[in-house]
C-alpha cells in the first residue's frame, strides 16, 4: 500500500498510511463515514455461526475508529455446486443477527463462485470527525487495556485435532461472536487516545502498529493479558497455527522479550485472531474507571495490560 499514491483530498481523515483498522471520510462538520471491508473462512462448521463470527469481525472496526455502524453489504464466495443454498442462507441468518444487534441494516452485497466457503462484510459506520479514534494516538504515560482474550487461533486448530475440550471452543465462540459495540459506548465516555482491535496480526502485531503509529514504545505484562481456556496449554503442546511464523517474522525486529517468557509463551502473542477485543490507550487516571464501567457491563475479561513508554523506539516490549 505504501507504493499507492496518496489523495491530496482534505476531508480524508484517515486513509491507509497508519494501517488503520478503517478509513474515516469528512462529510460535514459533525459527521464523517467509517468504511471498511473484511471477509474470513470458515472457523467453525456451523453455517448460522460462522455468519456471526463473520459479521462480528467486520463490524469491530468500525468500533475500534470510535464509529457507529449503520449499513452493511455482504462478500460471499461460495461453492455452489457443492454446498446448498440452506447453508448460504444460514452463514447471512446469522449474519443479519449481528448487523440487526449492531443497530445497523443488511443493504445487499455480491456473491462469486469460490472452491472454498468465505464470507464478510463491507461495513459503512458514522462518526464525528473530531472523535475519531485511531491506532496512532497513544501518549507517554497511557494505559493500554484490552477487552477480550487472546488465544481463538490455536484453538480452533486444536479442536480439529481433537485437543481441546467441548467446554473450551464453546467459551471461544461466545466471545468470537459478541460485539465489541457496549465496550466501544462505555469507551466513549473516557479519554481514548489510540485503539485497534485484536484480529489476524495478533496481539503483537496489532499492538505494534499503535507503537509505530504513535512513535511510541509499549510495555505489555504478560501475565496480566487474559488468554481463552486453554490457548495455552496448546502451545505448549505444540499446537500452533499458519499464522503465527508469518505474525513473528512481521514483528520481530520491533518486538522484544527481555524477560523469561518460554518460546510457547511468546508463541500465543502472534495468535491470529477473529473477531478480538479492543485494544485501547487511555488516560491513566482513568485506566481503573474504566475496567469497573466494563466489568460492571459484564466485560468481565477487559484488563489493564501494560502502559504507553516515552516517545520514540516504535517496539512492544513484553515482559
Amino acid at each position: 500500500m505504501a507504493a499507492l499514491p496518496k489523495s491530496d483530498d482534505p476531508n480524508i481523515i484517515v486513509g491507509f498510511d497508519t494501517s488503520d483498522d478503517a478509513g474515516v471520510y469528512r462529510l460535514n462538520d459533525q459527521e464523517a463515514l467509517v468504511v471498511t471491508a473484511d471477509f474470513i473462512t470458515p472457523p467453525v462448521d456451523d453455517p448460522y455461526l460462522f455468519g456471526q463470527i463473520a459479521a462480528a469481525n467486520a463490524i469491530s472496526d468500525i468500533y475500534a475508529m470510535g464509529g457507529r455502524p449503520i449499513a452493511c453489504l455482504s462478500l460471499v464466495g461460495f461453492p455452489g455446486e457443492k454446498l446448498g443454498p440452506d447453508v448460504l442462507l444460514g452463514i447471512i441468518t446469522g449474519a443479519v443477527s449481528k448487523i440487526t444487534e449492531a443497530g445497523a441494516v443488511l443493504l445487499g452485497g455480491h456473491t462469486t463462485e469460490d472452491a472454498e466457503p468465505k464470507f464478510g462484510l463491507s461495513v459503512t459506520g458514522l462518526v464525528h470527525p473530531e472523535r475519531v479514534w485511531r491506532n496512532s494516538g497513544a501518549r507517554p504515560g497511557d494505559r493500554l487495556i484490552l477487552t477480550k482474550p487472546v488465544g481463538s487461533g490455536v484453538l480452533f486448530n486444536a479442536n480439529l485435532k481433537k485437543r481441546v475440550s467441548r467446554g473450551a471452543m464453546e467459551r471461544c465462540i461466545r466471545v468470537l461472536t459478541t460485539l465489541n459495540r457496549k465496550a466501544a459506548e462505555i469507551m466513549a465516555d473516557f479519554d481514548v487516545h489510540g485503539a485497534t482491535d485484536v484480529t489476524g496480526f495478533g496481539l503483537a502485531g496489532h499492538g505494534l502498529e499503535m507503537a509505530r503509529g504513535s512513535n511510541a514504545t509499549l510495555e505489555i505484562e504478560f501475565e496480566k493479558i487474559p488468554f481463552m481456556d486453554e490457548a495455552l496449554d496448546a502451545y505448549r503442546e505444540g499446537v500452533t497455527t499458519g499464522m503465527n511464523a508469518d505474525n513473528r517474522r512481521l514483528t520481530e525486529k520491533r518486538v522484544r522479550f527481555p524477560g523469561r517468557l518460554r518460546r510457547w509463551e511468546e508463541e500465543i502473542l502472534f495468535d491470529p485472531q477473529t473477531s478480538g477485543g479492543l485494544l485501547v490507550a487511555v488516560t491513566a487516571s482513568q485506566a481503573d474507571a474504566l475496567i469497573e464501567r466494563l466489568h460492571q457491563a459484564g466485560i468481565t475479561h477487559a484488563g489493564i495490560i501494560g502502559r504507553v513508554l516515552d516517545p520514540g523506539g516504535a517496539s512492544i516490549v513484553f515482559r
